[in-house]
C-alpha cells in the first residue's frame, strides 16, 4: 500500500501489552497482572511494525504499556522496528530492570528509555504507584541506565496530590542523570476518574506551568510538557518560545495511539476508536478515519477552544474536553479567555 498524501506522524505510541506489575493509581489503561483477551500477537505484532516501516520517513516507535517489559517479544519487536529505520523507544516503570536487560534493550538499537517518577521520595512515590520499593528500584533502574550509556528520561504525572512536589521531582531527575524531564496534567480517565473530586482549579495549573516555563531556561536538561498543549500559549505570552516548541495537543495531528488490541485511537487517553489494525492498514486510519478528519478541522471546536487565537499551536486537551462530555468541546483546565480566531502567531 502507498503512504497517503498526508505527512506522516511524527510519533506512534502503542500500548504493547496492558499486562503491569504495579497498581498505579493514575493508569489510564487500568493495566493488570494478566493479559485481557485480545492482545496482538507475535505474528501481528510484526506485521504492524513492517506496516508503520512504509511511511516515508517513519515515525519514532514509542513502546510503552501496561509494563512492557512483561512482553515477552518486546526486544525481538524493537530490534525489528529499529532495523527497519526507525526510531524506537521504550517506556517502563522502572521495577524491572536489572544490567543484562538493559544491554539487551541497547542492542535491540532503543535509544531512549523512559522512567516514571511521581514522588521525590520513597513514601510519596511507592504510595502513588502501588508498591513498595517501588523507588528504590527506580533508582536501582537509573543507575543502571547511566552504567550502560543509555539515555533515559523522567516522565511525571501532575496530579492533585503531587503538583507541589514538581520542582523536587525536577531535583531528582538531575540527580539521578535523566537527560529530560517530561510532565504530564492528568487526565481523568481510568483509574485517574478517582481524582475528580479532589480535583485542582484551571488557575492552579496555570501557575505551575508557568513556573516550569520561568525555570526551563536553567533547567540544564531537555523539557516538555505533555497532556498539556496550553504551555505553547504560556511560553508566547511569557515571550520564551523555545526551539522545541510545536502544537500543543497533538492527536490526530502528528500522533497516533495503537491499544494492546489493535483499536486506533488519536490518544491513549481519548477513548474513541479510530479504526482497527485487524480491520484496517494504519496508513489508511491516520489519513482518513472521521475521527481524525473531525480534529484536523478547525471549525468543528466549541467553546473557548473554538473561538480562541491560540487554537493552531494549541487545540486544548481533547481528553480532558471528553471526560467533560464532548472531546471537541472547551478544555477544561484551561483559564484563557480568547481575544479572537486565527491570529497568525
Amino acid at each position: 500500500m502507498a503512504p497517503g498524501t498526508l505527512p506522516p506522524p511524527r510519533l506512534v505510541a502503542w500500548e504493547t501489552t496492558r499486562v503491569c506489575n504495579l497498581i498505579c493509581r493514575h493508569c489510564r489503561a487500568e493495566a493488570c497482572l494478566t493479559p485481557p483477551p485480545g492482545e496482538l500477537d507475535h505474528e501481528e505484532a510484526l506485521a504492524f511494525i513492517h506496516q508503520l516501516a512504509e511511511w516515508s520517513p517513519p515515525p519514532l516507535l514509542i513502546l510503552s504499556g501496561g509494563e512492557p517489559l512483561m512482553r515477552q517479544d518486546i526486544l525481538e519487536l524493537a530490534s525489528l522496528a529499529t532495523s527497519l529505520g526507525m526510531r524506537a523507544v521504550l517506556s517502563t516503570n522502572g521495577t524491572l530492570l536489572t544490567t543484562e536487560k538493559a544491554l539487551l534493550i541497547k542492542k535491540a538499537g532503543i535509544k531512549r528509555l523512559s522512567l516514571s517518577l511521581d514522588g521525590p521520595d520513597a513514601k510519596s512515590h511507592d504510595s502513588f504507584r502501588g508498591l513498595e520499593g517501588a523507588f528504590d528500584e527506580l533508582v536501582k533502574s537509573a543507575s543502571i541506565l547511566n552504567q550502560v550509556q543509555l539515555p533515559f528520561q523522567i516522565n511525571s504525572t501532575i496530579t492533585p496530590g503531587n503538583i507541589g512536589d514538581t520542582f523536587k521531582i525536577l531535583d531528582v531527575a538531575r540527580e539521578l542523570g535523566a537527560c529530560a524531564y517530561h510532565v504530564f496534567l492528568l487526565v481523568p480517565v481510568g483509574r485517574a476518574k478517582n481524582w475528580s473530586e479532589d480535583s485542582l482549579a484551571p488557575e492552579e495549573y496555570e501557575s505551575t506551568l508557568r513556573a516550569l516555563k520561568a525555570k526551563e531556561p536553567d533547567m540544564a536538561m531537555e523539557f516538555k510538557a505533555t497532556c498539556a498543549p496550553q504551555y505553547q500559549r504560556i511560553s508566547r505570552e511569557m515571550g520564551l518560545v523555545s526551539p522545541r516548541s510545536g502544537k500543543g495537543c497533538l492527536g490526530g495531528q502528528g500522533f497516533m495511539f495503537v491499544s494492546f488490541d489493535g483499536i486506533v485511537g488519536a490518544c491513549g487517553y481519548l477513548p474513541i476508536p479510530a479504526g482497527d489494525l485487524r480491520k484496517s492498514h494504519p496508513i489508511e486510519i491516520y489519513n482518513n478515519s472521521e475521527l481524525f478528519c473531525r480534529l484536523r478541522n478547525k471549525e468543528n471546536y466549541k467553546g473557548n477552544c473554538g473561538s480562541c487565537e491560540y487554537w493552531n499551536i494549541c487545540g486544548g486537551c481533547r481528553a480532558r474536553a471528553y471526560a467533560e462530555g464532548d472531546f471537541l468541546g472547551q478544555e477544561p483546565l484551561c483559564p484563557h479567555q480568547p481575544k479572537a480566531r486565527n491570529i497568525a502567531l
